[in-house]
């Protein structure tokens, strides 16, 4: 599908250029809302605009926030779910930017969720209300990284001990045998999908995917000389490692269901095979794991741009076979959950990979 030659920078804009040309910033589906999968895209925007210094990246993710956030720091968002949390990393790089205190005021509202959420009876917090007593790995992509730098930027370092104990459970729950993790768990059993011991019953690839990224993550935001860098580096080394086994041989990329390749049905999806390339990569160029890793990301890359990027005739970026928005099932529910192009959960996890594959290449890896 490739018609150009273009490095992982250029991708990475071309990606950012073709939604910013389609959408003024607010109206990001879902429009007129704070929502995660317009923070998981101008987060990736964010990412270009801190390598390329180029304005009108900031500004567009600037304007996506002020026309949600009032001069006072109100703004509406969902109160009883994980996700409302997420966009608040664009918050704080605002902050640090303009030193408006709307930023910081729209911030604290997003930290104090953490008070009144509701929580399993281990200390987890459920990742809805709709949700009751169910932990899923998503959850920790999605308040973990603001909650750590929050602290850091406002003096709470104690909510990093918070978040590394969600990370914990998380890990305790629903890690498999395999080295993989499963979507989630319920800590009641009572939903008609639990295990036996509570979790869900298939490796779900973004799930996983925001696990990965997160975890690679996490370890650069600890102070140095914590405990958990140490134990995080062995987490996201021994995730890699079994990612790799079940990286799909001819395409470089990952299946919906990760470990069910032969399966009926199943099919390479492009979301969970972006998130796991930025893994891969960042620990590559953080040194968590040693660069021979590093061919494993550029297979997965190159397959990315070979089996579901194409140019339209305008030469705008579209990214294919994207899942959409999904909660925990069974087998059958992954893999017959509707796909679509360019929805922001797969185009704002390509810009991201994009990015670290560039910082990689830069640092000649």
């Amino acid at each position: 599908m490739v018609v150009k030659q273009k490095t992982a920078l250029d991708w990475a804009r071309l990606a950012c250029d073709t939604l910013m040309n389609q959408y003024e910033p607010v109206k990001l589906p879902p429009a007129d809302r704070w929502h995660y999968h317009q923070g998981v895209f101008l987060c990736g925007m964010y990412d270009v605009w801190k390598l390329t210094g180029e304005p009108r990246y900031f500004h567009y993710f600037k304007e996506y926030v002020d026309k949600l956030i009032d001069e006072e720091g109100n703004f509406y968002f969902a109160r009883s779910e994980l996700d409302a949390i997420q966009p608040g990393l664009l918050l704080l790089p605002l902050y640090q930017e303009t030193k408006e205190n709307r930023y910081k005021v729209a911030a604290a509202k997003l930290r104090h969720l953490l008070d009144t959420l509701n929580q399993t009876k281990e200390g987890g917090f459920w990742h809805k209300d709709k949700y009751p007593y169910q932990m899923w790995l998503d959850g920790l992509y999605m308040a973990g990284p603001f909650t750590i730098q929050y602290g850091q930027m406002f003096d709470e370092p104690e909510l990093i001990d918070l978040v590394m104990e969600q990370e914990r459970l998380m890990r305790k729950n629903t890690k498999k045998e395999n080295g993989l993790y499963y979507h989630g768990y319920d800590e009641s059993k009572k939903t008609p999908w639990s295990t036996a011991k509570g979790h869900a019953p298939e490796v779900w690839g973004r799930a996983l995917g925001w696990y990965s990224m997160v975890t690679a993550n996490f370890i650069e935001m600890l102070p140095e000389g914590h405990q958990k860098r140490a134990e995080l580096k062995h987490v996201v080394k021994e995730l890699v490692d079994a990612l790799i086994e079940f990286q799909d041989e001819k395409t470089g990329l990952w299946y919906q269901v990760v470990d069910k390749a032969d399966e009926q049905d199943n099919y390479l999806e492009s979301s969970c095979s972006c998130l796991f390339t930025y893994a891969i990569a960042k620990a590559v160029n953080k040194g968590y794991i040693d660069r021979s890793y590093w061919t494993n990301a550029e297979k997965a890359y190159q397959g990315l741009l070979e089996n579901k990027v194409q140019l339209d005739e305008q030469g705008n970026f579209l990214l294919h076979d994207i899942c959409i928005g999904t909660s925990i099932g069974t087998y059958d529910y992954y893999v017959h959950r509707d796909t679509s192009t360019n929805d922001l959960h797969g185009v704002g996890a390509f810009i991201l990979a994009s990015i670290q594959l560039a910082i990689g290449n830069e640092q000649g890896q």
